[in-house]
């Protein structure tokens, strides 16, 4: 398996966004176990206190604040791989989110990780080799309710890893996007968090407080453990032929199935029974 892969040296320093839990944690830790060096990144660099403690160099990052991102001067660091990680999910009804949570989702999610790679694709381009990988999800591909934001922040990273893939393949970067299923983490509580975080007119949808709730939380049903994950996407990540979609974790590949084969109808009645929105609507 270990002469299928790439070698520290072949691969540079690691980047990793958003390592103060979770998947982007447990990559940090994998990587580290595997002889890679690391650069582990957090909003709050307190935060990754342990991980330096396993070798890996550590700094703040704040992926939406364009200044954090040129103070790290990443293009003068010899990144061979970018781990896009930090995100967030936002729930609610759509309706019911203000538009500051909607920019806020997309600046984390989608404009951030672009802003990322641009700061690393220029040495990786000079080099004619490096890796993009993005931290996506299978939300990207199956929408549900109470959770539309976060799933079309998702889908646009989809897209535009779709895009970066055959743009930068002339320049022998490769871009890998993972679509991890339910990993356990601290997405959920995080998720919760947001709900109602900036509500907009009248609340049509009360009565499902619990079932909103509920969705925040879904992703931490029979969830993988993220060491688990790491282990695997980091295999994904080092292959020399590697996969352009990487799904791991529970319900990663049965939700797209889902996507392609049940009629639309079908599918928006059994998720929205799902929600309970059959509870709302009729007054």
């Amino acid at each position: 398996m270990a002469a299928k892969l790439l070698t520290p040296d072949e691969a540079g320093e690691v980047l990793i966004t958003g390592c103060a839990g979770g998947i982007g944690r447990a990559l940090a830790l994998e990587f580290r176990s595997r002889g890679f060096r690391v650069l582990a990144t957090a909003r709050k660099p307190e935060t990754l206190r342990d991980l330096e403690a396993a070798g890996a160099s550590i700094a703040a990052l704040d992926v939406t604040d364009p200044a954090s991102i040129a103070a790290l001067d990443l293009g003068g660091r010899g990144i061979g791989i970018a781990i896009n990680n930090a995100g967030y999910g936002a729930m609610g009804p759509l309706i019911e989110i203000g538009s500051d949570e909607l920019y806020r989702q997309f600046a984390t999610n989608v404009i951030a990780p672009l802003a990322v790679t641009r700061a690393v694709v220029s040495a990786m381009i000079a080099a004619r080799r490096g890796r993009i990988v993005d931290v996506s999800s299978v939300s990207g591909v199956m929408t549900t309710p109470f959770a539309g934001a976060y799933c079309a922040s998702k889908a646009a990273l989809n897209a535009i890893d779709e895009a970066l893939r055959m743009e930068l393949a002339p320049f022998g970067v490769d871009v890998i996007t993972l679509q991890p299923g339910a990993i356990r983490s601290e997405f959920g509580a995080h998720a919760a968090e947001s709900i109602g975080r900036s509500p907009v007119g009248e609340r049509y949808y009360a009565a499902l407080d619990e079932a909103i709730a509920a969705r925040a939380v879904a992703g931490q049903q029979n969830a993988m453990l993220a060491e688990d994950f790491a282990r695997a996407a980091v295999d994904a990540i080092l292959a020399r032929r590697p996969a352009a979609i990487v799904r791991v974790g529970p319900m990663s590949r049965l939700l797209p199935r889902m996507r392609r084969w049940l009629p639309v109808r079908v599918r928006e009645r059994m998720l929205s029974r799902r929600s309970q929105l059959d509870r709302v609507g009729s007054r």
